[in-house]
């Protein structure tokens, strides 16, 4: 399961700051986030080469857009559409608000299920789909989120349980310094199923993490900080962000 934390304080110098830990089949390629899509030029992302979509990406109107699998739905199927395909459509609105309708008026049979978070400097919605009629929506309130394969806050998840107290307790971050949450991020420490970041099992494991801050000045630049691998191994450095 991938892991994304929120943390969203409209009104102050950093509204919405954004964290999430890749889990994938280790053997499965992807590309560091960039503009990977010519038709989407507004869009930065990582992208998985296998399906050509995105895992968590970013456009330049200040929405982040992140999908997970839910519980039991690992991997693809035949007959359903990539999820990667979910935050490229998610980007192509301006606001959040305006995403989260877009993805609650898909029909969610058409991908296995999977949970959604999609947000701006303004609002961040949770977005669930479960694999039958529309996706099911709700407004996330200002605070400290985290979510996986199950809805958020969910503390009977075990890395849940143990950790979104650790990042509720620390002080939030001021990118592009973001270590308050990066150590937390490359935490592999025991007990087993309780990890952030995920050490290497059966070809599985954390194969990348993103940091991502949203200034409250829309003019001002974003800021992205990529782990292109298991983040205490490969270390995070800055994304360029430009269009160029």
């Amino acid at each position: 399961m991938c892991t994304i934390v929120l943390s969203f304080s409209p009104g102050s110098a950093w509204p919405l700051l954004f964290g999430a830990n890749r889990d994938e089949r280790l053997d499965r390629t992807w590309d560091a986030p960039g503009r990977h899509w010519p038709d989407r030029p507004a869009v930065v992302g990582g992208r998985d080469r296998l399906a050509g979509g995105s895992w968590l990406a970013l456009n330049d109107s200040g929405v982040v857009a992140g999908v997970m699998n839910r519980v039991g739905s690992l991997g693809p199927a035949s007959g359903k559409r990539s999820r990667g395909e979910l935050p490229l459509l998610a980007l192509e609105h301006a606001t959040a608000s305006d995403a989260a309708r877009a993805i609650g008026n898909l029909d969610a049979g058409a991908w296995r299920s999977f949970n959604m978070v999609v947000a701006d400097r303004s609002s961040a919605y949770f977005i669930s789909g479960l694999g039958y009629a529309t996706p099911e929506i709700r407004a996330l309130e200002p605070g400290t989120h985290m979510a996986a394969t199950t809805e958020p806050d969910d503390m009977s998840i075990p890395r849940i349980g143990r950790h979104l107290p650790r990042f509720r307790e620390a002080e939030r971050p001021m990118p592009p310094d973001w270590s308050n949450w990066t150590r937390l991020l490359s935490d592999r420490s025991l007990p087993a199923g309780s990890e952030l970041n995920i050490p290497p099992r059966a070809g599985f494991g954390t194969c990348s993490s993103s940091v991502i801050g949203l200034p409250a000045d829309p003019a001002a630049a974003a800021s992205w900080s990529f782990a292109g691998g298991a983040p205490d191994r490969a270390g995070y450095a800055e994304v360029d962000l430009s269009a160029a």
